[in-house]
């Protein structure tokens, strides 16, 4: 049941993440690293969120936490942004979107499991 309680989670997560990238290509021209960081903070969030709940069944964490966080957010891209964007000799924009994504899904991660524990 876990395996396809994760697929399920997937079937959303993949399609937004992959909207996220269009609209930003779209708004912010091709190469844009805007919707990769947007879906990681995002799904930090999430994920975070979901963590910080008390008393969360292990399906839901297999469905949200794994299957939609785990295909919406992507280190993969990541690193292949900041490997790109190192070969255009922009250093500036590495340190930027490296530090910002880490930072901000850090903090998102963080204050969504705060949040959490309010509830």
């Amino acid at each position: 049941m876990t395996p396809l309680l994760v697929v399920v989670g997937a079937l959303a997560g993949a399609p937004l993440r992959l909207l996220a990238e269009r609209v930003a290509a779209a708004r912010r021209g091709p190469g844009s690293v805007a919707g990769t960081a947007a879906v990681n903070v995002a799904g930090s969030a999430v994920l975070g969120f979901l963590l910080g709940l008390t008393g969360v069944p292990a399906w839901l964490l297999a469905l949200v936490g794994t299957g939609f966080c785990g295909t919406l957010t992507t280190f993969s891209t990541l690193g292949a942004d900041v490997v790109r964007l190192g070969e255009q000799r922009r250093p500036g924009v590495v340190a930027a979107y490296l530090g910002g994504t880490l930072v901000l899904g850090i903090a998102a991660a963080a204050a969504a499991y705060g949040a959490a524990g309010l509830l």
